[in-house]
């Protein structure tokens, strides 16, 4: 079935106060997670919203954390999320760089502590609206073995980047690895196969089986170009901002266990540079150039035809996920049926 990206938000957020988490934080993980869902992450959208309440359960998110600033200077800081929904802690430290980039022109904020945290480019959008170049890159549990082995030791460590224009929306958002996790996990609940090239099983050959690709390793994008910028991404979202790295990051794909990844996040002012408006439009000549030369699509058009196509049909939901969200709202007494109209 499909539903409006406004149930979807209700949902979460009817969810997730019924589990006694402020309405604050509720509306930035729902937020985000339809954000994911109508750009087309929909392995980073709704789906994941189970992994985040099992979380929850087992102790492993704290709602009621608070985040600390453990280190600062006027263009840089370190924070400790605490556990805190990794939505709410991402959002509070590209707030921060934000405010941070105002001031000196750049603002680069470190995470540990965090969870999961959703699709990347929302909080490189952030910075969009403020006039502003956002960057985001995170690591994650082993799931991209490095070439010429066999064993997972690096993270599918995705990438944002958004940058401001006066007439399109230009970002993106991607794992450094040929897919992401969540898209294996989507579809494995689906019972679908995953594209060739994309990942190995436990011995080191090929496969399609999504389950196997999850007992196995997926392959970085680009072959050693996707490994060498997923292999720089551990060390900036790891060793730099005192979290986990390699084999020691936990909880981003197994919701019981503590999360030890780490997020870098930065906001770059353009106006610190030049006059902001001059950037624009030197930035839509630059893709009024590119577009010029064909049919060609610049990073970020798929996600507004994405929208587009969602809020006019919906956001698919099928009948595995329908279900679990079915049972999730009996289990915490949510009317479901108030906002489905059934």
């Amino acid at each position: 079935m499909n539903i409006t990206a406004e149930q979807e938000r209700a949902i979460i957020i009817g969810i997730l106060k019924n589990l006694n988490v402020a309405d604050d934080d509720a509306t930035i993980v729902a937020d985000v997670t339809v954000d994911a869902d109508l750009k087309g992450f929909s392995s980073h959208g709704i789906g994941r919203f189970p992994q985040y309440l099992k979380g929850l359960k087992a102790g492993t998110i704290d709602p009621e954390a608070e985040v600390n600033i453990e280190n600062e200077t006027v263009s840089m800081a370190l924070i400790n999320g605490n556990h805190k929904f990794g939505h709410v802690v991402t959002y509070t430290a590209m707030e921060l760089a934000i405010e941070k980039a105002k001031e000196t022109g750049i603002g680069v904020v470190g995470v540990h502590d965090s969870n999961h945290f959703g699709v990347a480019g929302y909080y490189s959008d952030m910075a969009i609206m403020e006039d502003m170049i956002g960057i985001v890159i995170a690591n994650t549990d082993p799931a991209v073995a490095p070439i010429g082995g066999k064993k997972p030791i690096i993270g599918t460590n995705p990438i944002a980047i958004g940058i401001p224009s006066n007439k399109h929306y230009v970002s993106v958002d991607m794992a450094t690895s040929a897919s992401a996790r969540g898209k294996l996990l989507e579809a494995k609940r689906k019972g679908e196969m995953i594209p060739e090239n994309v990942a190995l099983d436990v011995d080191g050959n090929p496969t399609i089986d999504p389950e196997a690709a999850l007992k196995g390793s997926i392959l970085p994008f680009g072959a050693h170009k996707g490994y060498a910028l997923s292999f720089m991404i551990e060390i900036l979202a790891g060793p730099l901002v005192r979290a986990a790295f390699g084999k020691q990051v936990t909880g981003t794909a197994n919701p019981e266990k503590m999360c030890t990844k780490g997020d870098l996040v930065m906001a770059l002012d353009p106006s610190k540079f030049s006059d902001i408006d001059t950037f624009k439009e030197e930035v839509d000549e630059f893709i009024n150039e590119v577009k010029g030369s064909g049919n060609v699509f610049i990073p970020g058009d798929m996600e507004v035809r994405n929208i587009k196509d969602r809020k006019e049909n919906g956001i698919a939901i099928d009948n595995v996920l329908m279900d679990q969200i079915i049972a999730i709202s009996k289990e915490v007494s949510f009317d479901l049926e108030s906002i489905l109209g059934n």
